[in-house]
């Protein structure tokens, strides 16, 4: 027997998530559809850079008026 030895604790939630992931073997492959819907988009470098470069630099201190003096 090796002194060592401990028995593997898996926490609450991760048993939790290991039932569900038996019960619906697709929920990984659910969880993917949805995140290609909403984040796994093509990213246009050109737009992006056009983008920066039009933004205007803010002021320091932006609630200050403009005075003629």
């Amino acid at each position: 027997m090796n002194i060592f030895y401990r028995p593997q604790y898996q926490s609450v939630a991760t048993q939790f998530i290991d039932e569900l992931k038996a019960k619906d073997p697709e929920l990984e492959a659910k969880q993917r559809q949805g995140r290609e819907l909403l984040w796994d988009k093509p990213v246009d470098r050109e737009a992006w850079a056009e983008y920066r470069a039009a933004q205007v630099s803010q002021k320091p201190y932006v609630y200050q008026t403009e005075s003629d003096e």
